[in-house]
């Protein structure tokens, strides 16, 4: 009677120890799949990313997250340009030309890269964590990216909100801009290092946005140009013909005192025959949101256009 009694026992402790076990697997399993992921499109190929991710890594992108209400752990610099000082974030900088150890010990959920990041460059991120690079097609379209960085930080709401308010601003300034749709504009950058100017044409996805969206007309060498800007010779600047040009430095701002000489290029008697030089209708621009084609970036270049052409 005992030897049976003991034979129970024994098979009721292996029965719960066998229960115990699988509801500890299945606890496993399910901890496992609250884990969720997401698929996204990227440049080389579809990615696999943590679903509502929190520390996020966007680099020259940072523009975006902050439309989105979302602060990057690092953001982009590059010794000679700087940071994107419109930005006015508050955290620690990463040296694109640089290591990429100090991305490693900031430890992202996810990285999102534009075109700067070709494959090789991809790959070493793909390293660190999950990966996304912009597809080119979407690159030239500020809304569009938005929409793509916001897919991949689970704020897709959010960023139709944005682009809302982005497209009825700039539906209503290119109403206003009208009266000058007869009158040229040129936008153009001192290149401080070389000693140069370049012109920006239509196609380059940071200024091209003023001519598309915001209904300025480009003067006749930045509307035919293929490229997204070419060097302007000495001798072209009294056919520019511009009635409107805005200028910014490559490096610096206006202040600072090693742009001084490069500024020089913008005097002389040859732009004296410049329509714009004449009619005073020449404007100092900013170089972080001037050089970028972002979203808040645009609606800052939409207040100095406002400002410049309609007095606001």
């Amino acid at each position: 009677m005992w030897r049976k009694m003991s034979v129970i026992f024994l098979l009721f402790v292996l029965t719960a120890c066998s229960s115990a076990s699988n509801n500890t697997s299945k606890t496993e399993e399910k901890v496992t799949s609250n884990k969720e992921v997401i698929t996204v499109e990227s440049q080389f190929g579809e990615v696999e990313i943590p679903k509502a991710p929190k520390r996020i890594m966007a680099i020259y992108l940072e523009d975006y997250l902050q439309a989105l209400d979302v602060t990057p752990i690092m953001q982009w610099y590059h010794p000679a340009w700087g940071i994107q000082e419109h930005l006015q974030l508050d955290v620690p900088n990463f040296d694109i030309t640089g290591s990429i150890e100090p991305l490693v010990e900031a430890q992202p959920d996810v990285i999102i890269v534009d075109g700067w990041a070709d494959e090789k460059i991809y790959e070493s991120f793909t390293k660190i964590a999950p990966t996304v690079r912009i597809k080119d097609e979407y690159l030239d379209d500020p809304k569009m990216v938005l929409q793509q960085v916001a897919n991949i930080v689970g704020k897709a709401d959010e960023a139709e909100k944005v682009i809302q308010e982005y497209e009825q601003r700039a539906t209503t300034l290119k109403q206003e801009l009208m009266p000058f749709k007869d009158e040229t504009v040129a936008v153009i950058r001192v290149n401080v290092g070389e000693n140069d100017l370049a012109l920006f044409g239509t196609k380059n996805r940071y200024i091209g946005t003023i001519y598309e969206t915001f209904g300025l007309t480009p003067v006749a060498l930045a509307s035919s140009m293929k490229e997204y800007h070419q060097i302007l010779s000495e001798e072209y600047i009294p056919q520019l013909e511009a009635d409107h040009i805005i200028v910014f430095p490559s490096n610096g701002d206006w202040d600072t005192k090693e742009n001084q000489e490069a500024f020089k290029l913008l005097e002389g008697p040859l732009w004296a025959h410049v329509p714009a030089v004449q009619k005073g209708q020449v404007y100092q621009a900013n170089r972080t949101y001037w050089q970028s084609g972002a979203i808040l970036a645009n609606g800052m270049k939409m207040d100095d256009i406002e400002k410049w052409f309609l007095k606001k």
